[in-house]
């Protein structure tokens, strides 16, 4: 059984209560899908987590790629960056290596998009949607980036997939979010109850406008 583990940002109590329960529950592989802790509270302590994992398949993220390719057309987010170091010290070259999509099984895992990784599916269908394929059709797509927990039908025969953000979700639901690809290929949702509090205050603790902007996030579970 697969686990898909997608934007964990560094959140070691998320992390703890999500790997906990995909064991439970009989996952034996990962699928770590990018954006696992660069501006965070603990990035270093996420690797070393993930790493343990048997059987892991690594994507890139948007965080990880900033560490090496910042978004220059992003001032407000240039500005958050700047304030700190991205706290990978020498993994940051590691990670920015990694591939940015795979597929494993017949179904396509990004981080954002086939297209980007900054640019996600929304929730309904858009207008954007067939672009933000890139040609890609026929099969299920999973990605994450938006912290939202959702699926729907997709153009061109595609099904699209977000199995929500481990460390911090967007969705209106605090507990962390995954997903689970079972031996017969169908997918499951869950959502599990972490310590919301700790995960908010070491946010806060790092004193800059993104940590305080995350720990809102966290405590909301929407922007």
């Amino acid at each position: 059984m697969l686990a898909l583990l997608y934007d964990i940002h560094g959140s070691i109590p998320a992390l703890d209560a999500v790997l906990e329960d995909a064991g439970a529950a009989g996952a034996d592989a990962y699928l770590l899908g990018g954006d696992y802790g660069a501006w965070g509270p603990s990035p270093l302590g996420c690797l070393e987590r993930l790493r343990a994992l048997p059987c892991t398949t690594w994507i890139r993220g948007n965080g990880e790629r900033w560490t090496r390719d910042p978004p220059l057309d992003r001032q407000e987010v240039l500005e958050a960056l700047r304030e700190r170091e991205s706290g990978y010290g020498t993994e940051e070259g590691w990670l920015y290596s990694l591939q940015t999509q795979v597929e494993l099984n017949g179904v396509l895992y990004v981080h954002g998009s086939p297209l980007s990784d900054v640019e996600s599916f929304p929730a309904e269908p858009g207008e954007d949607d067939e672009r933000m394929l890139a040609g890609v059709s026929g099969k299920a797509v999973v990605f994450g980036h938006s912290h939202l927990q959702f699926r729907r039908p997709g153009p061109n025969g595609t099904q699209l997939l977000n199995p929500g953000s481990v460390g911090m979700p967007l969705d209106g639901d605090v507990r962390a979010a995954y997903a689970l690809r079972r031996d017969d290929g169908e997918f499951e949702f869950r959502r599990v109850e972490y310590d919301v509090e700790r995960a908010a205050s070491a946010y806060e603790a790092l004193g800059d406008s993104f940590g305080a902007m995350a720990a809102e996030r966290i405590r909301r579970g929407s922007d």
